[in-house]
């Protein structure tokens, strides 16, 4: 029996409506609106955690609504729930933990907007494109409170070049997939790299520096792990009763490579997509413990994107051998495995699974390898304000290795 897209709204829901009661279980209403209120005026470059500069009860709250009114765009705007609407209002609710707030997102919503009306199109068309470009949403709070301008100068300039990112997003990453062929899932932050690189350089050109920043809590990790882990589990329950209630064909998903564009919900069906999402999140959460990490605001973040895109394109077999790369890179690289920023370039840089999917798993390990060298230097290009920093390194990473690999299955043949 079909489900309705009412019922896939309805799963949508349960996450920033279970955001909104906790809040208010482990916070009081006075330091909420207090959070929300330095969540919004603090700059957010890559990296700051919200948990620490908001509190857990204004974080909470400020991803629910985000995900609350992206979930109220898509119904409105009858967008069908499927992978990569999915995968648009994960990576929303997570990255709501570490840089994407109520007032920073909504000029790049307005340039998505007005693209769309330049185009004589139906924001329909770029709905998902704009969701996904709010990955340059730190840019607004850098000038609107960053960059020390005068006001109200400088909110004046941070919505209009919020704006500006917003309206050349689209045609960008149009333009940009065809670089790395469909091999990194996060082709928006391969476009917002880009984009940042050319901001952060005007900026600097004038005088105007962009530093990253590294600001990370630790006093949630067990309540976060926690949740996190029961709600991963109640998707796959979910997702079991949505597939007549067995785990039938969930082996089907790994026949396929994960490129760019695999929707799991139309290549099986929306329950196996569940459980996968689940299981994904699981393995994720998994990684984390067996890198010793705390579970902190980016770290959430990482784990919910994962759990999106399990949707559209990740899956155990695609995505372990990554993990594996960057792993096995933070044993013998100078960084140290169980921090925070190592530990979201194997999350995120499941970005790759593509490569692993279509060229096995070997070159998937060389993939997340490579993955954790550059993004661990890549950042200082754009200054931070892309938050899909993994995203541009995986874009690279994949225009770099997939012609390489290609030259030598021709070699080979």
């Amino acid at each position: 029996m079909p489900i309705t897209e009412n019922k896939k709204i309805s799963v949508l829901l349960i996450f920033p409506i279970s955001l909104i009661i906790l809040a208010f279980i482990f916070d009081d209403t006075s330091n909420i609106v207090n959070g929300l209120y330095r969540i919004i005026i603090n700059p957010d470059i890559l990296l700051t955690d919200y948990l620490k500069v908001g509190g857990l009860g204004a974080t909470f709250i400020n991803s629910a609504i985000l995900s609350l009114l992206n979930i109220y765009l898509i119904k409105k705007l009858d967008i069908k729930v499927n992978g990569i609407s999915i995968a648009a209002i994960f990576i929303i609710t997570g990255f709501a933990f570490l840089g994407k707030n109520i007032y920073n997102v909504w000029p790049i919503y307005l340039g998505g907007y007005l693209y769309s009306r330049y185009q004589k199109s139906s924001f329909k068309s770029v709905a998902l494109i704009t969701m996904f470009g709010t990955a340059i949403s730190p840019l607004v709070n850098e000038i609107s409170y960053g960059l020390n301008l005068p006001y109200p100068i400088n909110i004046l300039a941070g919505i209009l070049v919020g704006v500006l990112a917003g309206f050349v997003l689209p045609p960008l990453s149009a333009h940009l997939l065809r670089a790395h062929a469909g091999y990194s899932l996060y082709n928006i932050g391969f476009t917002a790299g880009f984009l940042g690189t050319v901001i952060a350089s005007l900026l600097r050109s004038f005088g105007l520096t962009i530093e990253s920043t590294l600001i990370l809590s630790n006093e949630y990790d067990l309540l976060m792990k926690i949740y996190l882990t029961s709600f991963f589990i109640l998707l796959i329950i979910i997702g079991f009763i949505f597939n007549e209630k067995s785990f039938k064909n969930y082996s089907d998903i790994f026949e396929y490579s994960g490129r760019l564009i695999t929707d799991f919900t139309q290549l099986t069906n929306f329950g196996i997509a569940l459980i996968n999402m689940g299981i994904m999140g699981l393995i994720g959460m998994i990684y984390v413990i067996i890198s010793r990490g705390v579970v902190d605001g980016p770290i959430v973040g990482a784990l919910l994107t994962i759990v999106g895109f399990a949707s559209f394109g990740k899956h155990p077999k695609n995505c372990i051998p990554i993990l594996i790369g960057v792993f096995l890179g933070s044993l013998v690289n100078i960084w140290d495995g169980q921090s925070t920023v190592v530990i979201i370039a194997g999350l995120f840089g499941t970005t790759l699974a593509p490569i692993a999917g279509e060229y096995g798993w070997l070159r998937g390990i060389l993939a997340g390898f490579l993955h954790l060298s550059v993004v661990m230097n890549i950042g200082v290009i754009h200054g931070g304000i892309n938050l899909y920093n993994n995203g541009f390194s995986g874009g690279l990473v994949a225009s770099f290795l997939v012609p390489i690999i290609d030259a030598f299955k021709k070699e080979d043949k």
